[in-house]
């Protein structure tokens, strides 16, 4: 990828970024700061450009088409080859009212992202290029196919967590790497967890926000392993109570809480001496945690509010694991204790290799 021409962001640049970032994601506006700066500038930048990706994705407003074109049109901005004032210009009149109000002034200052984006090194540019890219590819192949009967069977949903969660752990893995030698020592065993620690939040996500998603005509949970149970997911209703359902949902916990247990492989290769990253990754295993225990024990929930921890349990578990930081045994029994409640589910560890292929194959 070539150096793209650009001015050097401003000062103003900078303070946007730091200042939208609270607006549209309070997690990571929460767990971003504790990487070590330099790194926090281009990891925050790169959530950025995946909330734009999404934000153009999830428009209702915007026919399939729309949706597309402006997807390979962010590509085009984030690789150089495009101008991001002109997206922005054409893109922001167009977006719903229905979206947050902070999305649509993200658009509006893409100008702004980017102008820090292609501000970092060639390794950190092609991170984050190949990131987008793959994203927002994916992104727009699923949504075109969105149904209330669901993805196929687990291997589909697997995928589709892949373009959504699983390339980011890999971007993330590269920006570590290119941090710190240290790291970098780990790389090859560090991408292959990085795609089952994406799959692992990927995945809470989707069991929270099941009737949100469904209000809107998606449903990104797998068919087979509904349908084994005697359950078709095109006709399931929030609350209703089906056994056959709750069973259903009991495995996908087991699953999501098993690719955590890989995210804190990931994590326990991080030199303990690297705190930030190490809690970056640490807060964000806890309040996932937090998430599928609520989940499992509360099955027949009707809302993702019913689900969503307290702002006191997320306090409870960063401290917790800033404790244990340092230690590997400690976060290993903490672990342990908090998940010593949920189903368990045998997986094998989703290889980064594994998700090359075109999802339209």
């Amino acid at each position: 990828m070539s150096q793209p021409r650009t001015t050097q962001p401003s000062p103003e640049d900078e303070a946007y970024q730091n200042r939208i970032l609270q607006d549209v994601s309070r997690t990571f506006a929460l767990t971003i700061p504790q990487l070590p700066p330099h790194l926090g500038r281009v990891v925050g930048n790169a959530y950025l450009l995946c909330r734009i990706a999404d934000t153009v994705e999830d428009d209702p407003d915007l026919a399939a088409e729309q949706q597309r074109a402006y997807s390979e049109r962010f590509i085009a901005v984030v690789e150089g080859a495009a101008d991001a004032a002109a997206f922005a210009a054409d893109l922001h009149p167009l977006l719903s009212p229905r979206l947050l109000a902070a999305e649509r002034d993200l658009v509006a200052h893409s100008a702004a992202v980017i102008r820090i984006t292609h501000s970092f090194t060639a390794p950190q540019r092609a991170a984050l290029a190949r990131c987008v890219r793959i994203m927002a590819q994916g992104m727009a192949w699923y949504q075109e196919r969105e149904t209330l009967e669901g993805l196929a069977d687990q291997p589909a949903m697997d995928t589709y967590c892949y373009y959504v969660a699983g390339v980011v752990g890999e971007m993330l893995t590269e920006l570590f790497c290119d941090y710190s030698p240290a790291i970098a020592r780990h790389r090859e065993r560090l991408m292959t967890l990085a795609v089952s620690f994406g799959q692992g939040l990927q995945m809470t996500n989707i069991l929270k926000d099941i009737w949100e998603d469904r209000a809107r005509g998606a449903c990104w949970l797998p068919r087979d392993v509904f349908r084994r149970r005697g359950v078709e997911l095109a006709a399931v209703e929030a609350g209703a109570g089906s056994p056959g359902f709750a069973d259903g949902l009991g495995q996908l916990i087991g699953i999501a809480r098993m690719h955590l247990q890989n995210a804190l492989a990931y994590t326990l290769l991080i030199p303990a001496r690297e705190t930030g990253i190490r809690r970056f990754c640490l807060w964000a295993i806890g309040m996932a945690v937090l998430t599928l225990r609520r989940i499992n024990a509360h099955r027949q929930f009707r809302a993702g509010s019913e689900v969503k921890i307290s702002r006191r349990a997320v306090r409870g578990t960063i401290l917790a694991a800033n404790l244990a930081a340092g230690s590997d045994r400690s976060l290993q029994r903490l672990f342990a204790l908090g998940t010593r409640e949920l189903p368990e589910y045998d997986i094998h560890e989703k290889l980064a290799a594994s998700f090359t292929a075109d999802p339209r194959t």
